[in-house]
């Protein structure tokens, strides 16, 4: 395994509290508010798939699902999923998904978010540097995305 194509890591300072920031993540809508898609109605719980259309412009035939692993209330929350899967036609559950942690940290000024996304280098090799590139990019937007919705 190689950290440098195996995983995508982001840091940012988000100036409001753990608890704003937790529920921004952990309730589902409020996530689908901040990270472009429909999940309203849905609940995350361990062990639990949720699913929603995507709604940036261009992506909203897209539908995104995830599987939820950990909930550590205000410190942990992640799940897994299947790294850019934008071929509608293309099935990708026999793919092994890649793993979307959010951890929470005390911080001056707020709360310290690090977005990790690990697990790439277990994607098949003909999608694995354009699923690693976009992520990279969709997770430079997302990180501006929440501290936007939590600000």
């Amino acid at each position: 395994m190689n950290a440098s194509t195996d995983r995508i890591e982001r840091k940012i300072l988000l100036h409001a509290p753990r608890a704003k920031v937790w529920r921004a993540l952990a309730d589902a809508e409020s996530f689908g508010e901040w990270f472009g898609v429909r999940l309203q109605g849905q609940r995350f719980a361990p062990g639990q798939s949720a699913q929603g259309y995507i709604t940036y412009p261009g992506y909203e035939h897209l539908l995104m699902k995830v599987v939820v692993q950990t909930m550590q209330p205000e410190r942990l929350f992640s799940f897994h999923w299947h790294p850019y899967a934008v071929d509608p036609g293309r099935d990708y559950s026999h793919e092994a998904p890649t793993l979307v942690e959010f951890v929470l940290e005390e911080a001056d000024g707020g709360t310290l978010l690090t977005v990790t996304e690990s697990g790439f280098d277990r994607v098949p090799a003909e999608r694995r540097e354009e699923a690693f590139r976009m992520n990279s990019g969709g997770w430079d937007e997302q990180v501006k995305n929440i501290a936007r919705y939590v600000g």
